[in-house]
């Protein structure tokens, strides 16, 4: 393009006058004084014709071109200034011919172009009404043109001003793409002219707003009205609401009729919620909430709803060492105590029978609407199997069960599932005194069992193991008449005398002062285990199971013997008998209760 400057000046240069005389002279010749003073004249003109611009201004330029970079603007200097394109939005990209409002920045750069700026005459066209809104903190109207680094830029007035992130909103916004291309309503807050920085807060907007309508709402506000507000904050023990203008506080325990961990259960922050004024305090300013107040307090037809006897499902919520709580419905909960969980288990938890979370089928025992307690039952769906219990197991009947669990006074049998019953030690066997009932059965064992005792209303089964074969001591006077002479084994020794093994599974004790040893040995040494020896029958005690026999007897003259045997029969003080061997302790006499 060719610059205006030079075609102005070939056009006045290049021979081109005015006066006749002028055009007719040769060249070399001098002219005259009219030619030299009627160029003079026009070269004023032409300097009278550029506009006296000056560095800093806003001037008025046509557009002569577009570039892919830039905007090429007569300005009427001698050369066409230059404007980065962009400065201009896509939307508004100028034309050719155009005339727009440009900023001199520099008269001549190190190119010899002018410089100009279109965003800086804009900004200076509107200085001073931006001057004057920031002075009377006027509220503007501006549009959201693109996100940046820590926050928006937004049209203001046609200016570009920055909103910081923390200005957008009363709460931190999180997607700050969403508000491109939406209007807000601004304050300027911060204004650097040299540098053309505008800020601006869409937030003191929004502030001043919610002090209107505290206002507002102070006076209207009252105890008992439902309010609609928004979540704003969630912590521990509540939520606080915002109800336009004032939190309020919507305590947990007031969230819901049922049972609430935390309240983001519930609600979560920026919910809509309907809420019910509970308490007021307006010269405080303090507000509480409640939400479970909008619906009927669900304890009001309790009665009707869960009538005693009644089959509810619900879902266990809470486990303790006496028993489980069921929620039966929001704000309805019952017990149902570790001793209603089964007819025939003695439950130690009631974890063993659910776990929380579980949704269980239970009956309604009691209502206590006063004390908003129920108490619930687990077994009683089930009937009671204690009730046909003596028509299952008639006293007498022999059964065979399996050894679950062993005492030291003990054996307990279960006889079918959650039905036990127990044998005594001293039910064990006919023939022993027994230390421990491991001596005779083991965990496990199956076992033939004659029921001997049924108590209902305890749930006591007594059984008997020895009573399911015949009692050997109901022959033992045959079998051991007295003076009789047995071949027998020694099971034992002792300072108080030797226990024998006689036929059919019985023992026999033979005193020490009826044994005939060494001077010199004790009788563990005398008779060790299994030695062979004779002894003679003196007594048969089928009572404390005990038979008394003599191996001195054995060996003595026939005269001496005699004389012996009836001195011995004559005793009336306490004979030395197996059972004082093997004592059992009183206490493991007395049969205790049955365990499960």
């Amino acid at each position: 393009m060719s610059n205006p400057t030079e075609d102005k000046e070939t056009k006045y240069q290049g021979g081109e006058l005015p006066d006749q005389d002028v055009a007719n002279a040769s060249p070399g010749e001098e002219q005259p004084d009219s030619a030299t003073e009627a160029v003079d004249e026009f070269a004023q003109l032409y300097n009278d014709s550029l506009k006296n611009i000056t560095e800093g201004e806003v001037l008025k330029g046509k557009v002569m071109g577009v570039t892919p970079t830039d905007v090429i603007v007569d300005i009427g200097f001698k050369s066409d200034g230059i404007i980065p394109l962009m400065e201009f939005d896509v939307a508004e990209r100028p034309q050719v011919g155009e005339e727009i409002d440009v900023y001199l920045e520099s008269i001549e750069n190190q190119d010899g172009q002018v410089v100009l700026s279109k965003e800086k005459a804009d900004f200076l066209k509107v200085w001073d009404t931006i001057k004057e809104n920031f002075d009377i903190q006027a509220v503007l109207e501006g549009k959201v043109l693109r996100k940046i680094k820590g926050g928006l830029v937004v049209d203001l007035l046609g200016v570009e001003a920055f909103l910081p992130g923390s200005q957008i909103g009363l709460r931190k916004v999180g997607d700050m793409d969403a508000l491109v291309g939406q209007g807000l309503s601004l304050k300027i807050i911060k204004l650097n002219k040299r540098r053309r920085n505008i800020v601006v807060s869409h937030r003191i907007v929004l502030e001043d707003q919610r002090e209107k309508q505290r206002g507002v709402l102070v006076a209207e506000l009252d105890k008992g009205q439902v309010r609609e507000g928004v979540v704003k904050n969630i912590t521990d023990f509540g939520a606080f609401i915002d109800l336009g203008g004032i939190d309020g506080l919507l305590h947990i325990t007031d969230m819901s009729w049922g049972r609430t961990s935390h309240p983001s259960e519930v609600l979560s922050i920026g919910d809509r919620v309907k809420v019910k004024i509970l308490e007021f305090d307006r010269e405080r300013q303090r507000v509480s909430l409640g939400l479970k107040q909008l619906t009927p307090h669900p304890w009001e037809t309790i009665e009707e709803k869960y009538p005693v006897g009644a089959k509810v499902r619900g879902k266990v919520v809470s486990i303790t060492n006496y028993g489980a709580f069921i929620e039966l419905e929001k704000g309805v909960e019952g017990l149902v105590h570790i001793s209603e969980m089964s007819w025939t288990r003695a439950v130690k938890h009631p974890s063993k029978i659910v776990a929380i979370g579980d949704s269980v089928e239970v009956v309604v025992l009691k209502v206590d609407k006063e004390n908003e307690k129920i108490s619930l039952g687990l077994k009683q769906l089930e009937p009671d199997p204690w009730l046909s219990i003596e028509g299952r197991y008639p006293i007498g009947s022999r059964i065979t069960g399996r050894v679950r669990n062993i005492a030291n006074f003990g054996v307990f049998v279960e006889l079918e599932e959650g039905v036990d019953g127990l044998v005594h030690i001293s039910d064990l066997t006919w023939t022993r005194r027994v230390k421990h009932p491991t001596e005779i059965v083991k965990k496990g064992d199956p076992i033939e069992v004659v029921i001997l005792n049924i108590d209902k209303e305890g749930r006591r089964i007594s059984l008997g193991l020895k009573q399911a074969h015949p009692n050997p001591w109901e022959k033992a006077d045959r079998l051991f008449p007295a003076n009789k002479i047995l071949e027998v084994k020694v099971l034992s020794s002792g300072e108080r005398g030797l226990t024998l093994e006689l036929p059919e599974g019985l023992e026999g004790f033979v005193p020490a002062s009826e044994v005939e040893k060494e001077a010199d040995k004790k009788l563990d040494q005398a008779f060790p285990p299994g030695m062979a020896i004779k002894a003679k029958v003196l007594r048969v005690d089928p009572a404390n199971l005990r038979v008394v026999l003599s191996q001195k007897a054995c060996s003595e003259p026939p005269q001496e013997k005699a004389e012996t045997s009836q001195d011995f029969a004559e005793q009336q003080g306490p004979v030395t008998t197996l059972g004082e061997v093997t004592e059992i302790p009183e206490a493991e006499k007395t049969k205790p209760e049955s365990e499960n």
